[in-house]
């Protein structure tokens, strides 16, 4: 299997192929960080490489896969982690100068269950500053470009998982999404991503919109996101919020059809403006739901204007957090994040 095969064979396979022995952990890993050096440059979705803990991490898969032993669905499998998030002994920025040294000393319940699943973690892929719009660009790591056209944006805020997932620099990449930042460079990529229900992921910290905080799989099967995301579920004890219910078997249920499944729609979410060229393509999906056997059901939103009411409780969220960084630095953050705060 040559290295072009590797990037963009999902993460079912390469657990599999790992677990019977017809592909190493570390040829697999190495295979991984040499696609990243030579195209990171290009679209930029890493922010911080961390080569020589990803292959430490695969010699140890290996060993382990020639002892015959299995550490879990992940096996060998490299992975990557938001910027926003914490990640223990590894620099985690958030997109922003004032945390540009920060070192955390502990993982989070999804970096700590993805390693204990048997991931390779390669690194941090990139966000605008603290996660706050739908952008790719950054005043720490520059601007994350579309793999497909890299005239154009990833989205946000999740931009670098979706430009590696997109441009197979590892097969699954965490993400995380409070007013779409996993769906909007899922989409802007070509890639599938999903917000979880509120509370199926575990977060920590917590923030003071933790109503809206989701953690969720970005990746280039839906498969690998069922993969992926069976490891993040499930409650944890770090967050108050997670559901105490175990999680469904996703995997398991990838063949079970969606007939009878409810799936509501909205044409606009209560009056957004929307092209022709992307109104038409919505149609079609929802037309396609119809003959798979769903209940289709075109909604309301509830509000007149939700943009209004999106922008007042999200500046109050950004003021909330990061007023207090303004007076030291104001002219190294996102001259939009301070107009927001402000």
């Amino acid at each position: 299997m040559t290295s072009s095969d590797l990037a963009f064979t999902p993460a079912t396979e390469l657990a599999e192929l790992i677990r019977a022995r017809k592909l190493s952990p570390v040829e697999l890993t190495r295979a991984v960080l040499d696609r990243i050096e030579r195209l990171n440059p290009l679209v930029n979705a890493f922010c911080t490489i961390t080569p020589d803990v990803a292959l430490a991490a695969a010699r140890e898969a290996e060993q382990a896969v020639m002892k015959g032993e299995r550490r879990g669905p992940l096996h060998g499998v490299p992975f990557s982690i938001k910027d926003l998030h914490y990640t223990k002994g590894i620099r985690t920025m958030s997109g922003s100068f004032v945390f540009e040294h920060r070192v955390p000393d502990v993982d989070p319940p999804v970096v700590r269950r993805l390693k204990q699943a048997g991931g390779v973690l390669l690194g941090k892929t990139t966000t605008p500053e603290f996660g706050w719009k739908g952008l790719g660009d950054c005043p720490v790591t520059g601007i994350t470009r579309n793999p497909w056209n890299t005239a154009m944006t990833t989205g946000g805020s999740s931009a670098g998982a979706g430009a590696a997932a997109a441009a197979g620099l590892g097969p699954i990449h965490q993400g995380s999404d409070g007013a779409g930042s996993i769906r909007i460079p899922s989409g802007f990529c070509g890639i599938f991503g999903l917000k979880p229900s509120y509370g199926r992921v575990p977060m920590w910290p917590i923030s003071n919109n933790d109503y809206a905080s989701h953690m969720g799989p970005m990746t280039r099967t839906v498969a690998d996101a069922a993969l992926m995301l069976s490891v993040m579920a499930g409650p944890d004890d770090w967050d108050r919020t997670s559901l105490e219910a175990r999680p469904d078997d996703y995997v398991g249920k990838l063949g079970a059809g969606i007939t009878g499944l409810r799936v509501a729609f909205s044409p606009d979410l209560g009056g957004f403006p929307v092209d022709a060229e992307i109104a038409a393509p919505v149609r079609d999906a929802v037309r396609a739901f119809d003959e798979l056997g769903c209940v289709v059901e075109e909604v309301k939103s509830g509000f007149a204007d939700s943009h209004d009411l999106i922008r007042c409780l999200w500046s109050a969220h950004e003021a909330g957090n990061y007023a207090q960084y303004l007076a030291q630095w104001r002219d190294r953050m996102d001259p939009g994040l301070v107009a927001c705060i402000e």
